[in-house]
């Protein structure tokens, strides 16, 4: 791992100083006076107090699936293990490497070759080249874990259990520091019992948990969404951009982490038998009842994590149709409606554009390649009334369009770059598809590679629907920044669809078929990825 000097000073800074002046306040003035702990009893307990059996199911229910969107977070993360402040991504610009690959200079490394491994005993499925499924077990949990959390908010609004996390005084600021100094010089307070009251510095971090990290996560993910930033361009800037968000998502990861480890080891340390009957039985004894179902209930946990990892490997595609069941509908309520018009400066093109993809290797498009593209013909087929076979100065002369977009990739590294091409809704004027057409295919000239064996493994393709075809900024692109579309990025023609994913912009397209349903095409999923890597359909988040 390696982090930059300066941001690493940024991230510990605050809390050394927090610990240097309860030190000081020690050293100088004595441990500050804590608030005083009266022994309460349900005779004598103002409500609200307890934990009733809707929190303690929603707070179970929030562990399992929290656990999932870590796990499933760093292995789509260790996919492009880099986390940067600019969104071009550049490499060596980057605040935290994960990875002690620097990017070689003397020959191409494209961002498929820089993933890297992760036991799957951390990561969710582990290994490399894993993201779809990744991403499929992280919005399945996502969409329980924000559901979850909103059935916990309704009724802790309703029931007045509220006023235990939210303070209604300034006056906690004082108590909590108290008891921080407590903790930061190693003087552990007295603790009052958790079933009638928390602690200062308790309620404040159970807040800031409930209404600071667990909105901001929320908040983040939409930042990294293409569909919504490319109709939304406003949104990526709040936090400052697309990978400022990514950062920040990353940094509410660790503290979620953070906040279990710490308060897994409070529970223990304040009495385990009692806490574990708070939160098992809503009790308030010593019974070691609680305390077996509690254990139960972490066995249940850890049980259902190796169920995810089973499935992501002896049934993926189970979970990939599961998610595209469960999730899709969801995100393309959300997101299918969004026009993408977001469009950018020409200073802000990006210095660097990561390469993916292996370039095509076959003898066809060598040819071509070493005439310059002029033999090249556009082959567009299928349910058309008009096929065609078109040359690159025919599309030119079909009409030209120029945008300045943002890429997402599916790994998690973004950049600009101005595209020059065709509008689609111009070369779908002309072949004028059928009206059972409701689905694009693009076929490369370059080869899909195989996640598990790392080598080439058939003819690469992809797909759009035929509305999402149609689209403002839908672009069969043979300009990148003003200059003829390099080989490495997709020469003689690639795809733009600017709210896709990158894996859905087909480079070297070789030609373009009209199908009633890509259920008939290859394995059925709609693209060599969806096919052979599981990615989901749905790419526009």
């Amino acid at each position: 791992m390696h982090i930059r000097l300066k941001t690493l000073l940024l991230l510990v800074s605050p809390l050394l100083i927090l610990v240097a002046a309860a030190y000081i306040q020690w050293g100088t003035l004595g441990l500050p006076k804590l608030a005083p702990i009266i022994e309460v009893t349900p005779a004598t307990a103002v409500e609200p107090y307890g934990f009733p059996a809707w929190l303690r199911i929603t707070h179970y229910v929030n562990l399992m699936f929290l656990i999932l969107l870590i796990r499933s977070g760093l292995q789509i993360l260790m996919d492009h293990p880099r986390l940067y402040w600019n969104v071009h991504c550049t490499p060596r610009t980057e605040w935290l490497r994960l990875t002690p690959v620097e990017v070689p200079n003397d020959r191409v490394w494209t961002s498929k070759d820089d993933s890297r491994h992760l036991s799957p005993w951390i990561g969710l499925p582990g290994y490399r080249h894993t993201v779809g499924m990744a991403r499929h077990w992280h919005f399945l949990s996502v969409l329980f874990w924000v559901g979850n959390g909103l059935v916990f908010m309704i009724l802790l609004f309703c029931t007045g259990q509220w006023r235990r996390l939210v303070p209604t005084s300034w006056h906690i600021v004082p108590d909590a520091w108290a008891v921080f100094v407590h903790y930061a010089t190693f003087h552990l307070p007295p603790e009052p019992n958790g079933f009638y009251h928390y602690n200062a510095l308790q309620q404040l971090t159970y807040f800031g948990v409930v209404f600071v990290l667990a909105p901001l996560a929320m908040l983040t993910g939409p930042s990294m969404s293409p569909a919504f930033t490319a109709r939304f361009k406003w949104y990526p800037k709040l936090p400052g951009n697309r990978q400022v968000g990514r950062s920040i998502h990353f940094f509410i990861m660790c503290a979620f982490v953070a906040f279990l480890i710490g308060h897994v080891s409070m529970v223990v340390v304040t009495g385990l038998t009692r806490n574990m009957n708070h939160i098992a039985l809503g009790t308030d004894d010593a019974n070691p009842i609680g305390l077996y179902m509690g254990l139960a209930g972490i066995g249940v946990v850890a049980l259902l994590n190796v169920f995810a990892n089973w499935t992501a490997w002896r049934r993926p595609r189970a979970v990939q149709h599961a998610a595209e069941a469960i999730v899709s509908p969801v995100m393309a309520f959300l997101l299918d409606h969004s026009t993408p018009v977001a469009e950018f400066r020409r200073a802000d093109i990006s210095p660097f554009f990561w390469p993916n993809g292996k370039m095509p290797t076959s003898d066809a498009w060598k040819t071509l390649a070493a005439g310059d593209f002029k033999g090249y013909r556009l082959k567009v087929h299928g349910l058309v009334e008009n096929p065609v076979e078109l040359s690159l100065d025919e599309l030119r002369a079909l009409g030209q369009k120029t945008q300045i977009t943002l890429h997402h990739c599916i790994q998690g590294w973004s950049g600009i770059a101005a595209w020059g091409g065709l509008p689609l809704a111009e070369l779908i004027k002309l072949v004028r598809p059928r009206a059972n057409a409701r689905a694009v295919v693009f076929y490369s000239f370059g080869d899909g590679v195989e996640f598990t064996t790392g080598v080439a493994g058939g003819q690469y393709y992809d797909s759009l629907s035929t509305e999402n075809a149609l689209g403002p900024q839908t672009l069969l692109a043979y300009e990148m920044n003003y200059r003829p579309l390099n080989h490495l990025h997709g020469a003689p023609l690639r795809l733009r669809v600017e709210n896709q994913l990158g894996f859905k912009m087909v480079k070297w397209i070789q030609s373009i078929e009209f199908v009633e349903d890509v259920k008939s095409i290859h394995k059925g999923e709609g693209g060599y990825a969806e096919d052979n890597e599981y990615f989901g359909g749905l790419a526009n988040i």
